[in-house]
Formats: structure tokens, sequence, C-alpha cells
């Protein structure tokens, strides 16, 4: 069992569950359909992050009227500061599952133009090359997007994150959290 609860809505009810361990593969990022439903199962943390701020400060509510906590800080600072943990643990994992993806379809379209440049290669092999780079352009426009779209995610949970655990600030001796944390909110 992990020392930290799966948060969901069996947390509360259930032992923790062990996570779906997803292998990334070149093949899923060249399927859209296939690398978006990643990405989606991926942001459910984001996409929920009332509910699981909620449940988490109700989880920590219960430690502490059975007296299992230990900590000195509240249950609201516990359930934020779990919570901001797994946030920025999934915020590490998108944004590397987005750029092993990114460096697939750019590798994957140079391919294409070392066959459309080369010199020994038959017409027909440039044609089907092009066609071929053509569709991968398009897939790499769509994964590039996602590093925007993760931007507007990331603040958006912020934001929510914020209004609801207005006084947290993570660790200072956490410096990819505080990263994060600093870019989200415009400190310096």
């Amino acid at each position: 069992m992990s020392s930290t609860p799966q948060l969901g809505s069996l947390a509360i009810q259930a032992p923790s569950l062990t996570p779906q361990i997803v292998h990334v593969s070149p093949e899923t990022c060249l399927n859209l359909s296939m690398f978006k439903a990643v990405l989606r199962s991926y942001r459910a943390l984001d996409d929920t992050i009332n509910m699981r701020l909620n449940r988490t400060a109700a989880f920590m509510h219960d430690q502490e009227r059975q007296k299992v906590s230990r900590s000195k800080l509240s249950a609201e600072e516990q359930a934020c500061s779990r919570l901001w943990q797994e946030l920025v643990s999934n915020w590490s994992r998108r944004k590397e599952l987005i750029e092993y993806c990114v460096g697939v379809a750019d590798k994957s379209n140079e391919e294409k133009q070392e066959i459309v440049d080369s010199q020994t290669s038959s017409p027909s092999e440039v044609r089907k090359a092009r066609a071929e780079k053509y569709s991968q352009e398009v897939k790499r426009d769509q994964i590039h997007k996602e590093l925007s779209v993760e931007t507007i995610v990331k603040q958006r949970s912020v934001d929510v994150f914020r209004s609801r655990c207005m006084y947290f600030v993570p660790p200072f001796t956490d410096v990819e959290a505080r990263k994060l944390w600093d870019a989200a909110t415009g400190s310096r």
C-alpha cells in the first residue's frame, strides 16, 4: 500500500488502487487519437480539481479526528499540500509525454524530408514521401499545439487551486514545484 492515498471516487471508501502505467511508443505519438486519449486521461486530475480538493480535505479531516495524522498542518493545509504534489507530478509526466511525442513527430518529419531530398529516390518514392510528410506535418502541428493547451490547462488548475488554497506556498526545498508555482503565479 502506498504512503499517499489514491484520490478519486473510491478514495475514501477503498484501499489505494495501483495506477495504470501507460507505455508510450512512437506509434502512440503518431496516432493522434491515441495520443489525445492518453493526454485526456492525464488531464483528468486538472478537470476534477475541486472535487479532489473536497475529498482530500474530507480524508484529512477524518485522519485528524482519528488522531492518525501527526502533522502540525491543518486538514485543509495537508489537503492542499497533497494535491499540489499530485498536480506537479502529473504536470511533469504530461510535459515529458508531450516533449517525447514532439521529438518523435519531428524525427519522423525529418526522415520523410530526407527521402524527398535524396537523389537516389525514385519519383514514386518521392511522391509517397511528400504525401506522408504532409500528413506527418499535420500531426506534428497538432502535437506542438498541445504545448499551448498544456499552458492553459496548468494556469486554469493553478487558478482554481489558489482560489481554494489561498495561503498555500510550495516548500522552497522542492525546486521544480517552485518553478512551476512561480511561472503560474507570475512570481519572480
